[in-house]
């Protein structure tokens, strides 16, 4: 005898989940149907490491490597804080705009399903944009891919954390502007000026000045960067980093600790449209 709670209702709604997963289907139709979008967050980066590191490329003293593969290694990591944290924070102040969000805090479909969407879109593109630019600075810079176990789970540990991280702080920053012009502006200085400031187009990271790596340590992009080195260059160039290791386990504590007060200011700081400011 069938009982009452294996019956299907027809007007029941789906779940979190998989109202969530639809979401994230639709985050990606939309994407790929804007090219120009497309074309400008995977292929920036890549044409800012070909052009920085054809110029910069050349052999460090007393060492196997070139200044190409160091600048490439840092530009994998960076690449992803620019489909996490400048991605989510122009896509939440453009639906803002829109009025999506607030018509969509007027349907059934859970608030937690819309970000899992957003999650879903941010998670898709970070792990291309890694892929793309691994091959990128292999082929070009002959950048070794790790196949080592260790250096594999160093780079989903540093990948996860950072995508987390990023994605949150750009939440929290699209509630800072009133307009999607002003999320880009907002979000691209904060980008770049960190790119410059954590030693990504500088090699070794050691040639910059103290007072502005020191100022860098406290953001997740030199952290990110300095992971991404690990996994991708010998452990040799270690030394070239301003504490003369990687530092592992400090990536992971301020990683960690970007996530946590990413997801706090994400929280006091969302909201649903610019309407009473």
């Amino acid at each position: 005898m069938t009982t009452q709670s294996t019956l299907t209702h027809p007007g029941t709604l789906p779940g979190t989940l998989s109202l969530g997963l639809i979401r994230g289907s639709a985050e990606l139709k939309q994407f790929f149907r804007i090219r120009e979008q497309v074309i400008f967050t995977f292929a920036f980066p890549s044409l800012l490491m070909v052009l920085l590191g054809s110029m910069l490329n050349s052999s460090m003293p007393g060492m196997a490597i070139t200044t190409g593969q160091v600048l490439a290694a840092g530009m994998i990591g960076s690449g992803i804080v620019s489909t996490s944290f400048n991605s989510i924070g122009i896509g939440l102040a453009s639906d803002r705009e829109a009025g999506a969000l607030k018509r969509l805090r007027g349907t059934p479909m859970p608030a937690a399903s819309y970000f899992i969407g957003k999650i879903i879109l941010v998670g898709f593109t970070s792990i291309a944009q890694v892929a793309l630019m691994s091959v990128v600075g292999s082929l070009l810079f002959d950048l070794e891919l790790p196949t080592d176990p260790m250096k594999l789970l160093t780079a989903l540990w540093v990948f996860l954390l950072g995508v987390t991280s990023c994605t949150l702080l750009g939440i929290a920053l699209s509630s800072v502007t009133k307009s999607v012009s002003g999320a880009v502006a907002v979000t691209n200085l904060i980008y770049i000026a960190l790119q410059f400031i954590s030693g990504v187009f500088v090699t070794p990271i050691s040639n910059l000045p103290k007072v502005m790596v020191t100022i860098a340590s406290f953001f997740p992009v030199k952290w990110i960067c300095q992971g991404f080195r690990s996994v991708f260059l010998p452990a040799e160039a270690a030394t070239q980093e301003m504490a003369g290791t990687w530092e592992l386990p400090m990536v992971a504590l301020v990683l960690t600790a970007w996530c946590v007060a990413g997801l706090l200011l994400a929280k006091l700081t969302f909201r649903w449209s610019n309407e009473g400011r």
